[in-house]
C-alpha cells in the first residue's frame, strides 16, 4: 500500500423545449463502456475519512485513526452537486487526471438535476432545464476518452417531480422536462468512449418492479451501461441483486419479450406481488417488499415469463453498498416516531461488501460505496416537530452532505465483514 509522502505516514498512525436544441444523436455503444471486472477504483488521498485520520492523530486518537486510515484506504465516489458549467468541468478534470495518474478508475456522481430530493434535505440542483444541461455537458466533455463510471442522478428518477406532492406538478410538466434533462445527460455521457454510465433506480424498498423499469426505458437506459441501486441507503446486497435481476427481466419483458408484453412493464410481477390463483390460505400466497423470504413467488413469476431472455440483452446494474453491511433499520420495539425516517441517519449501522468490479452475480457489474461513508443524509426528525433527531438523544444531525465523524467511526467499526486495509494502492 503506497499513499504520497506525509498522507502514508498520517494514514498509517426539455433539449429544444428548454431553448439549447437538439441533444446529441445517440451513439452507438461500443464494447469499451463495459466495465472490465478487473477495475480498480479510484482512492482520494484527500477524502473525509483521509482527512479525519490527520484529525485524530493530532488529538492523540490513535486507535479512532487508525480505523479512518483503514477506511480511506478504500474506493469512494466523487459526487458533483454544484457550480457554474466551467467549474465542473475544471473539477472533473482534475479528478480524471489524478485518477490517471493512478492508473484506476473514478466513479463519479451527477448529482445537480433541478427540483433536486422535491427540495428535501438535499435540495438544490441547477436553477433551471437550460442551465442543468449546459452543466452536464460540460460534466461529460471533461471525463474525455478516459475510462471512467457515472452514476447519473440519485433519486431523479424514483422521486420524479410528479411525486413530490399533488401542488409540486399538477400538469406533469416538470415530470417532462426531467426525463427530457435525463435523456439528454444520457446521450452526452455516452458519447464519451469509455464512460459506464449508470441511470439511478432506488431502491428494493421503494418503487415496484414494473414502475421503477418504466421509468428506466423513458430514460432510454438501453443507451447506458445500465442502472444503480441502494445508493445512500441500506438495503441488504443480495435483496438488491435479487430486485435488480427482476428489474432488468422487466425491461426486457416490456421492450423485447413476447408481442404481447411490449409496452407492458406494468405487467411485470414485484416485491409487492400477489399471485393470480386463488389464496389457498398457506403462508407465502403474497409477496412483501420486507419478507424476502416470500419473494420465491415474484421469482416464479420471472422464470415463467422471462426465461427466453437472452443474457446479452439483460440490463445490468450496479449497488450502493457503503452503509448496508447490517441491513435496514428497524425501530426497536416501543418506539413510535410520526415517520421513522429510516433511511435517514439510522444508528447503528455498518459499512457492507468492499468495492469491486467482480462481483460473481451475472446482472451486477459492481458493488461500490457511492454515497460518502460518514456524511450525513440530513437532519432528520423522524416526523417530530425538531430540530432534534429523538433517535440521537434530541441532538441535530448535521446537514445533508456534513462529514460526520462519530457516524464514520459507527459505520467503520460494524462494517461486514470487517473492515481492513484495502492494499491494493498505487
Amino acid at each position: 500500500m503506497r499513499f504520497h509522502g506525509l498522507r502514508l505516514t498520517t494514514a498509517l498512525a426539455v433539449a429544444a423545449a428548454v431553448g439549447l436544441g437538439s441533444a446529441p444523436a445517440a451513439v452507438a455503444r461500443a464494447a469499451d463502456h463495459t466495465l472490465p471486472s478487473n477495475t480498480r477504483f479510484y482512492v482520494d488521498p484527500d477524502s473525509d475519512a483521509a482527512m479525519q485520520v490527520r484529525t485524530d492523530v493530532k488529538a492523540g486518537d490513535l486507535r479512532g485513526a487508525l480505523t479512518m486510515a483503514k477506511l480511506a484506504s478504500w474506493p469512494e465516489a466523487a459526487w458533483f452537486t454544484d457550480g457554474s458549467p466551467a467549474q465542473v468541468a475544471q473539477q472533473v478534470t482534475a479528478l480524471m487526471r489524478r485518477a490517471r495518474t493512478r492508473q484506476s478508475v473514478p466513479v463519479l456522481v451527477a448529482y445537480d438535476i433541478p427540483l433536486r430530493d422535491c427540495g428535501q434535505y438535499s435540495s438544490g440542483g441547477a436553477p433551471s432545464d437550460a442551465a442543468y444541461r449546459q452543466w452536464i455537458a460540460a460534466f461529460a466533455a471533461a471525463i474525455g476518452s478516459s475510462r471512467a463510471v457515472v452514476i447519473l442522478e440519485p433519486d431523479a428518477l424514483a422521486n420524479l417531480p410528479q411525486d413530490c406532492g399533488a401542488t409540486t406538478d399538477p400538469a406533469g410538466t416538470l415530470t417532462a422536462a426531467r426525463m427530457v434533462d435525463l435523456r439528454y445527460a444520457v446521450s452526452v455521457l455516452e458519447a464519451q468512449p469509455r464512460t459506464s454510465v449508470y441511470l439511478d433506480a432506488g431502491n428494493s424498498q421503494w418503487h415496484a418492479v414494473g414502475d421503477i423499469a418504466q421509468r428506466l426505458i423513458d430514460a432510454d437506459v438501453a443507451d447506458t451501461q445500465g442502472f444503480s441501486l441502494n445508493v445512500s441507503n441500506y438495503q441488504p446486497t443480495d435483496q438488491s441483486d435479487r430486485y435488480g435481476a427482476w428489474v432488468s427481466r422487466c425491461i426486457w419483458f416490456a421492450t423485447a419479450g413476447p408481442s404481447w408484453a411490449i409496452g407492458h412493464a406494468d405487467y411485470c410481477a414485484s416485491q409487492y406481488y400477489s399471485p393470480a390463483a386463488p389464496n389457498d390460505g398457506l403462508p407465502g400466497d403474497s409477496v412483501s417488499p420486507t419478507d424476502p423470504s416470500t419473494w420465491h413467488w415474484t421469482d416464479d413469476w420471472f422464470t415463467q415469463n422471462t426465461a427466453a431472455a437472452p443474457a446479452a440483452q439483460l440490463t445490468h446494474f450496479v449497488v450502493d453498498t457503503s452503509r448496508n453491511g447490517l441491513g435496514a433499520w428497524t425501530p426497536p420495539a416501543g418506539t413510535s416516531y410520526p415517520d421513522p425516517q429510516t433511511w435517514c441517519n439510522p444508528p447503528g449501522r455498518g459499512i457492507g461488501a468492499r468495492p469491486t468490479a467482480h462481483t460473481g452475480v451475472p446482472l451486477t457489474d459492481a458493488y461500490l460505496y457511492i454515497k460518502t461513508i460518514g456524511q450525513s443524509d440530513g437532519s432528520c426528525t423522524r416526523g417530530t416537530a425538531g430540530p432534534g433527531d429523538p433517535v440521537y438523544g434530541g441532538t441535530v444531525d448535521p446537514s445533508a452532505g456534513t462529514w460526520w465523524p462519530a457516524q464514520a467511526q459507527t459505520l467503520a467499526g460494524n462494517a461486514v465483514p470487517a473492515l481492513t486495509f484495502n492494499f491494493d494502492l498505487r
